[in-house]
């Protein structure tokens, strides 16, 4: 199947999910898609339990997208940049040293408690696994996605400064998280006497602070070349160049690539709307990169719901990844802990941050994504099938329950 069919059937079903989603479930958007297309999918095993033709048609269109590149390779970049060109830098600088260790440290800790808690799991079940996967498990479940609960929290009228904490720790945990996975993986690939700590320690060093300096360098010559014009269409492009140029660039220089999109889209955006831009400039950059947002996001949180055609369905599986739903909880909610509690008082957190933080770090595409990249070997079955269950469990019933959460906790405090 052709490329431009593929990404016509999926316009098609997410145009057509988005309708029956804004005309009759009202849920939040990507909510919304996505049980859509869950459902869309149960019906096509059923409809294919009639007429296996359609289910076979169905899996191998699913078989034909490499979700882990389409995500990872061509999507990440421009979500993150589209997120990050609206994050203003006024906020992050006051959360900047929480958002820091949540992002580092909190992915970090996080890693090891889920491997660690995931591995005794498996010796309990009689089903042991080698300590190095399940920390790749531990790596490729640790990064959240604010994509989701952004409006709900705005919904519920959560404070802002929850707000930015949540934005920003997502923000660069998704390249944290990204860079320690790879780490990992290169670990479980090679094995670990093949690499000291000084080469995991560079491999990282290298990862994160040559994503932070592309960034920095590419925004700030994406940043002089709209100074000295004014044409928004030619502005819009080379935004649009902007990001594709760093994805490309990073993966040639082995660098973190979302990282860099993510320090680029904040230097622009807070640099541009007084220095650079226009108001009519500003005004179509805004616009053209919420749709590309609006358009990304549909396409993703579809492509999650009919994820389901191809993943395992094993019941051990199963009960592994729902057993998995209150341990990764439970490490998240540890790994905030420390960072939390430090900068309470300091900096005036609104009471029960840990909690709102810990079910308010919804898990995404970006968790399936790195799965669907594991080896063989690795238990990749397993682990794609307990990603899925986590993904599913925490993007609907977190992401549904949320907003009553922040809403019912800032009453009660209020």
């Amino acid at each position: 199947m052709d490329i431009f069919t593929i990404i016509t059937i999926l316009t098609v079903l997410s145009a057509a999910f988005a309708f029956i989603n804004t005309k009759f479930l009202k849920l939040p958007f990507t909510i919304g898609l996505m049980i859509i297309a869950i459902i869309f999918t149960l019906a096509i095993h059923l409809v294919g339990s009639v007429n296996p033709f359609i289910l076979e048609e169905a899996e191998l269109l699913m078989q034909s997208i490499d979700f882990e590149t389409v995500l990872l390779d061509v999507m990440l970049s421009f979500l993150l940049f589209a997120g990050a060109l609206h994050t203003k830098l006024d906020a992050l600088k006051t959360q900047k040293a929480p958002i820091a260790l949540f992002a580092t440290i909190g992915v970090l800790i996080s890693t090891f408690l889920i491997g660690t808690m995931m591995y005794f799991l498996f010796l309990v079940f009689d089903y042991p696994i080698d300590f190095i996967y399940c920390l790749l498990f531990g790596a490729l479940i640790s990064p959240t996605d604010p994509i989701a609960v952004l409006g709900i929290l705005k919904d519920a009228n959560a404070p802002k400064k929850l707000e930015t904490k949540i934005v920003g720790e997502s923000l660069f945990n998704d390249g944290v998280g990204v860079v320690v996975f790879i780490v990992i993986f290169k670990i479980a690939q090679q094995g670990l006497d093949s690499m000291s700590a000084g080469d995991v320690g560079l491999l990282f060093v290298e990862e994160v602070l040559g994503g932070i300096l592309l960034g920095l360098v590419a925004g700030w010559l994406a940043f002089r070349l709209m100074k000295v014009i004014d044409n928004f269409e030619t502005e819009v492009l080379i935004t649009l160049a902007l990001v594709m140029g760093i994805s490309g660039l990073a993966q040639y220089l082995h660098v973190s690539g979302p990282l860099a999109v993510v320090i680029a889209g904040i230097f622009i955006g807070n640099k541009s709307p007084e220095n650079a831009w226009s108001a009519t400039t500003q005004n179509y950059v805004d616009k053209f990169w919420e749709l590309i947002d609006v358009l990304l996001n549909a396409l993703l949180f579809v492509l999650i719901g009919l994820e389901l055609m191809i993943i395992s369905l094993d019941g051990n599986y199963l009960i592994f990844g729902l057993i998995a739903i209150p341990i990764g909880l439970l490490a998240r909610y540890i790994a905030l802990a420390g960072p939390v509690a430090f900068f309470k008082k300091r900096l005036d957190f609104i009471p029960k941050t840990g909690l709102i933080m810990t079910w308010g770090g919804i898990r995404g595409g970006i968790s399936i994504a790195l799965a669907l990249s594991l080896e063989a070997e690795m238990e990749r079955e397993l682990f794609l099938t307990v990603t899925y269950v986590i993904v599913i469990f925490s993007i609907i019933v977190q992401g549904l329950t949320i907003g009553p959460l922040v809403k019912r906790i800032i009453r009660k405090y209020a």
